[in-house]
């Protein structure tokens, strides 16, 4: 079946749907996004997707164009019109048209597409087994806190550790790591603390990574908000990435290295079950 898509006001076939070539996102990755997971055709983690968006495009001086509860109601309507049960919702709002200028155009009307991926999310079979991670170099520009679509960098280190025969490459800055190339790292230490960076343009500010932190504290897992070394990582009992995607992805080698015993860790485990639980209670 083809999809039903919105595109600046208009709900249309995905066949139907066209964007100018003088679009800003097009000609200059002048655009921010998100992705919403939906389980049983609600909304999991939706108002941190919302404020996260709302601070990426007033970054950048872009207009959203929907208040709030217009831009939810969108959600629920693309989730109806395509009957999603499962999968992710794709949202991305560009600056809008203008002939081509490294400058800002004034008064262009900015251009919103949302799109739904069905997918499963909830029952991902690579949780059982964990993923494989390589490191990167990390060659991504200074401020990855405003969710833009410039991703050619991060893909490129996806591609370099599919090449290296890993699943997914963590990037690597300074002698640090940074994140995953579309999701938090975090390790937990042979003491039982759970170590994710801290906050700052050198990384996005993650919606899952925010929830997890607090199910963590709750749950009396100590938690501690800093950088860590590849060294420290490969040395970890466990590891795992977050992501709107993935939700908790346990990570059982880093470099060909095994982490702990190579086998998804408890604490992982145990986040990803009430990170579910939790989110699923309160979706939208």
């Amino acid at each position: 079946m083809t999809r039903t898509v919105y595109l600046n006001g208009d709900w249309l076939p995905e066949t139907a749907a066209k964007i100018s070539i003088f679009d800003r996102g097009f000609l200059f990755a002048d655009a921010v996004y998100e992705v919403t997971a939906v389980i049983g055709g609600r909304l999991i983690d939706y108002h941190g997707h919302a404020a996260r968006l709302q601070r990426s495009t007033a970054e950048l001086g872009i207009p959203c164009g929907l208040d709030p509860e217009a831009l939810l109601a969108v959600h629920r309507e693309i989730v109806r019109r395509n009957d999603l049960r499962e999968g992710l919702i794709y949202l991305q709002i560009s600056r809008g048209v203008a002939d081509r200028d490294f400058a800002y155009p004034n008064g262009a009307e900015p251009t919103l597409v949302l799109f739904t991926q069905s997918k499963p999310v909830l029952e991902n079979p690579r949780v059982a087994a964990g993923i494989t991670i390589a490191l990167v170099p990390d060659q991504r520009w200074t401020r990855r806190d405003i969710k833009t679509v410039q991703l050619l960098p991060a893909s490129m280190a996806k591609m370099e550790a599919l090449r290296r025969g890993a699943d997914d490459a963590w990037l690597v800055e300074d002698g640090f790591i940074t994140e995953g190339s579309a999701a938090t790292a975090h390790i937990v230490t042979q003491a039982g603390s759970l170590v994710t960076r801290g906050l700052s343009s050198a990384l996005l500010h993650g919606i899952t990574r925010a929830s997890l932190l607090d199910i963590a504290r709750s749950e009396g897992i100590p938690v501690e908000e800093r950088a860590f070394t590849p060294d420290e990582a490969k040395a970890a009992a466990e590891a795992f990435i977050s992501s709107a995607t993935n939700f908790v992805l346990p990570v059982t080698r880093i470099d060909g290295t095994p982490v702990g015993d190579g086998r998804p860790g408890p604490i992982s485990m145990r986040l990803r079950q009430r990170y579910l639980e939790v989110r699923l209670a309160d979706a939208v």
